[in-house]
């Protein structure tokens, strides 16, 4: 297998490294401190992704993406990925399973978040269903040419300012039939019910909703009756590789960061890098991102060629688990390394230690990826871990 980045890929890493460099590092410390960007900033941040080509990666360019391979958008991904303060999030990926919509959705939906006319929030998890997503029990009943929704959802990511909501129900009260819809913004029924505060500033928030009598037409329906699960199932492959690439970036800038100080800090008479304890501890970052690095490329290179959906599943869980936990390794290694001055908000290192905690959790816990994995085992032996496609 040629693992070496075609010329193609190059250019991309380019991009995404100069647009995460000129428009995302520059105003971290301001989105930590204020807990917002104004106006003028985020849109010079829109118009930076548009100008670097880097909106809706994950999307074909009849729909207004860029038709990223997936290694490409791991390319991406790693370099945005690199940004505190969840900035990486203004490069927008709408969710991929849009793209199985009715033509009028694609048009009203998908091609304007292509675009970043719109954004879209997917709220799965619920107060009692996190881990368990077959617990979620926001019902959708059938009435007349519409549907009925009531129930609760929780860390609805982006909710606040999406204008529109991709809402996982159970049609007519049946966790057999997991069922999606488009809610718009302003519908009458869905509401804010609290804004927790979290430790990542973003400048976009993760807010309890309620759903009460939420009455749609039934045209907002995604796909079909019980496919609710089903199509989100490739989304959740990209979601893990996307969460892998982004630890990789923020544990190689961790490591940058780190070595540099470690170059210039001076104590006992020498660098401190000449220390042997340190020197190991280098040694130990290096190889948890060479191996992170070669797992994520790895696969993302087999699903181009062609991997099939169930082994990529497995997989994905392999490598979300082992990179979003190297990261939060190497991170926490580079904050020891500063001393004291790793706990200075002003110091990135402070911020990403706070930004890839959350890695290990979203998206699936790394128990949960275990548990996946474990299950694989179990059924398939470890050949969708050992062997090459």
């Amino acid at each position: 297998m040629d693992m070496a980045l075609t010329h193609d890929d190059l250019d991309i890493r380019e991009r995404a490294r100069s647009f995460a460099r000129r428009h995302l590092w520059p105003h971290e410390i301001t989105l930590d401190e204020n807990g917002s960007l104004d106006h003028a900033t985020e849109a010079g941040i829109r118009q930076g992704v548009l100008d670097h080509h880097l909106n809706a990666i994950n999307h074909d360019p009849e729909h207004g993406g860029q038709g990223m391979t997936i290694v490409q958008q791991c390319i991406v991904n790693e370099e945005v990925g690199s940004a505190t303060n969840g900035l990486w999030g203004r490069v927008w990926q709408p969710p991929i399973c849009l793209k199985q919509g009715t033509p009028e959705q694609i048009a009203t939906y998908l091609v304007p978040a292509c675009r970043g006319d719109i954004a879209v929030s997917f709220c799965v998890t619920e107060s009692g269903a996190g881990s368990d997503a077959g617990g979620i029990r926001t019902s959708a009943r059938l009435d007349g040419n519409h549907y009925v929704i009531n129930g609760e959802k929780c860390f609805a990511s982006y909710s606040d300012t999406a204008q529109v909501n991709l809402v996982t129900t159970i049609e007519d009260g049946n966790p057999a039939h997991p069922t999606l819809f488009l809610i718009d913004k302003g519908t009458k029924g869905f509401n804010m019910r609290r804004m927790p505060r979290f430790c990542q500033r973003s400048g976009h928030e993760h807010p309890e909703v309620d759903l009460v009598d939420v009455r749609i037409p039934a045209t907002q329906m995604l796909g079909e009756v019980g496919e609710g699960f089903e199509l989100t199932k490739d989304w959740f492959v990209e979601a893990r590789l996307a969460i892998a690439a982004r630890s990789i970036g923020m544990a190689i800038r961790a490591s940058e960061l780190a070595l540099e100080w470690a170059r210039e800090r001076r104590q006992f008479g020498q660098a401190i890098i000449e220390f042997q304890g340190i020197g190991f501890m280098f040694a130990d970052m290096a190889t948890e991102i060479m191996a992170g690095k070669s797992m994520l490329y790895r696969t993302a290179q087999e699903i181009d060629s062609g991997l099939d959906r169930r082994t990529a599943h497995a997989k994905a869980s392999a490598i979300k688990y082992h990179c979003s936990e190297a990261a939060f390794r190497v991170v926490d290694r580079a904050a020891q390394i500063f001393g004291g001055r790793g706990m200075m908000c002003e110091n990135p290192v402070e911020r990403l230690t706070r930004d890839v905690r959350l890695e290990r959790i979203w998206e699936g816990t790394s128990e949960i990826q275990k548990v996946i994995m474990a299950g694989q085992i179990m059924k398939r032996g470890l050949d969708p871990y050992t062997s090459w496609i």
